[in-house]
């Protein structure tokens, strides 16, 4: 049997564990974070946080960065997290009635919008990609074309000219079943979107709440309609 084929089924056992597995979602948000908080996020105790980020660490699929005597951790890049992404995309259950109120506002406000590593997904991340192939500025398949280029230019978020990442993929959307824009295309209008205050992050969570100025703004530059959807947790 071949390396490749033992390495493809190691990967597959760090990420068949419950908690490991709840990490790696977690973490998805593109934010590095400690064990600490990943313990009250999964409900284990730091031993075993401790063992399975070893095993994480270990295998590629986190990076530890160490500030101080501080020890955050985070998926290891862009195509780990797109790994994760595809997973849960495959995973997600069928609807059903959520627990708790809590449960059910983060569930929705997550399917609403939230950030898929370094780029937004959600209903809003889906919406903002098809108004984008809507107006000539993405391709079918979500490449970045020469107009799309320079509407990024002119929203004062110019692209990157080449690098080791992809300019622009298209990922699977976990909730909406749908394609979302990542890569560094994805990045830029990402970060755009929270500096310029269209976005603000809910709590500690993936979700991603839509401003005032937010809803006016991507009404403007993709004439995509959020409404009054995206309320908080």
């Amino acid at each position: 049997m071949s390396s490749h084929a033992h390495e493809t089924a190691a990967l597959a056992a760090l990420l068949a564990d419950p908690t490991r597995a709840g990490v790696c979602l977690a973490l998805a948000d593109g934010r590095a974070w400690t064990a600490s908080e990943l313990c009250r996020h999964t409900g284990v105790g730091a031993s075993t946080m401790s063992a399975h980020l070893g095993r994480l660490v270990g295998g590629g699929v986190l990076v530890e960065r160490r500030q101080g005597r501080h020890r955050y951790v985070a998926l290891a890049d862009e195509g780990i997290a797109a790994l994760v992404e595809a997973l849960a995309a495959r995973a997600a259950p069928a609807a059903t009635v959520a627990p708790t109120l809590r449960a059910h506002r983060v569930r929705d406000a997550l399917a609403r919008a939230r950030t898929c590593y370094d780029h937004l997904a959600g209903a809003l991340g889906c919406a903002v990609a098809e108004a984008m192939v809507g107006r000539g500025l993405l391709t079918a398949d979500l490449g970045v074309t020469g107009r799309g280029r320079e509407w990024f230019a002119g929203l004062g978020a110019p692209l990157p000219e080449r690098g080791r990442r992809p300019l622009a993929r298209a990922c699977l959307d976990w909730t909406e079943r749908r394609q979302h824009l990542a890569g560094a295309a994805g990045a830029v209008l990402c970060a755009h979107a929270f500096a310029a205050g269209w976005c603000e992050r809910v709590g500690s969570s993936r979700a991603v709440r839509v401003t005032r100025e937010g809803r006016r703004a991507w009404g403007e530059v993709l004439d995509v309609s959020v409404g009054g959807e995206v309320s908080g947790l």
